[in-house]
């Protein structure tokens, strides 16, 4: 019999896999469905402060529409507050009442001071741990790529003093060096890192000519970019690596392992295969260890990784040059009609 068990943030997993971050984690049954089919942790939807100052701003207006019809009102409602994460904590308080798997809260913050607040209100939850969601999104042109990382890093230097939590930071891939990124984080405490966070793109209606936001999932292709960097970062870091968009099966999986992930986080399977086909996936993975003689992750973890391979430019090349050296390869796969 195989050991699946891993460890990530420092906490021990019963498997790699970790359901993530998604409308799904909402509902308790879905989450209770997740652990019976043998999810070993799940992460909670992301606490947003720009969604909650949004809903504040919505609620005033509304509480203030009908305010001075007449020359004897001047309120028509009582002075009420938007209650803030209050919601997003009571039910993040029921999901880790109600599982015996670790929960890691999410937290999305644009002020610094928010960060610190938000991150300690989580904690209050009683969490396992928690995943800093760092994205940025450029707006202009003056603003410097050193400017945007910089900003981070402070947020880490504020939240890590506040909080005994294990933290893990969800990284986007749009940085020139995140290697380098990866390194400057972990010296400040970070324990982990999430690879990579699937934005969502704006798109068109040529039709109606507007724009509208696509609910799209990830396509297993979507997986090799974290592949890579899970493999050129084993060895080089002491802080957990999970591996997140693209992966779908137990294959996928195996993939990311050998490349020299911990664990992985998976979404978009669960919303097409449904919550039970995680049993699936740990099933091809134990399925694949059996056949391969593996009894436990660490007896294949980082085998394919930069660090252990032969060939140092499997990870580092990234242009059309190395397809055209293959051409022959190529067109067998594909034939020219």
């Amino acid at each position: 019999m195989v050991d699946l068990k891993t460890t990530y943030l420092g906490i021990e997993l019963k498997n790699p896999l970790i359901l993530g971050a998604s409308n799904l984690v909402t509902k308790i049954d879905n989450l209770k469905r997740a652990e019976q089919a043998g999810a070993a942790a799940v992460v909670y939807k992301s606490l947003f402060e720009e969604q909650i100052q949004l809903e504040s701003a919505q609620f005033d207006e509304e509480l203030e529409e009908y305010n001075e019809r007449n020359a004897e009102m001047v309120k028509l409602f009582p002075s009420i507050e938007h209650a803030g994460p209050e919601e997003h904590l009571l039910n993040l308080r029921k999901v880790k009442e109600s599982l015996n798997i670790p929960v890691i809260a999410s937290l999305n913050a644009i002020y610094t001071e928010s960060w610190v607040e938000y991150a300690e209100l989580l904690e209050q939850t009683g969490v396992d741990a928690l995943e800093l969601n760092f994205f940025y999104i450029p707006m202009d042109t003056k603003t410097d790529g050193r400017d945007v990382k910089e900003q981070q890093l402070e947020v880490l230097k504020a939240v890590k003093p506040k909080v005994k939590l294990p933290i893990s930071v969800k990284l986007s891939p749009f940085y020139a060096n995140p290697l380098n990124v990866v390194a400057q984080m972990e010296k400040l405490g970070v324990n982990g890192f999430v690879l990579f966070n699937r934005l969502f793109q704006p798109d068109i209606d040529i039709e109606k000519q507007a724009h509208f936001s696509p609910f799209s999932l990830s396509s297993p292709e979507d997986n090799k970019l974290s592949l890579r960097f899970a493999g050129l970062l084993y060895g080089t870091i002491s802080a957990s690596i999970c591996s997140n968009t693209g992966i779908y099966s137990g294959s996928d999986v195996v993939k990311m392992i050998l490349a020299g992930a911990d664990c992985v986080q998976v979404v978009s399977t669960v919303y097409k295969n449904k919550v039970e086909y995680i049993a699936t996936i740990l099933k091809e993975l134990q399925t694949w260890m059996e056949n391969k003689n593996y009894s436990k992750l660490n007896d294949f973890r980082g085998k394919l990784s930069n660090k252990k391979i032969n060939d140092p430019f499997v990870y580092k090349r990234a242009q059309y040059i190395d397809l055209l050296l293959k051409s022959d390869q190529i067109f067998k796969k594909h034939p020219v009609v």
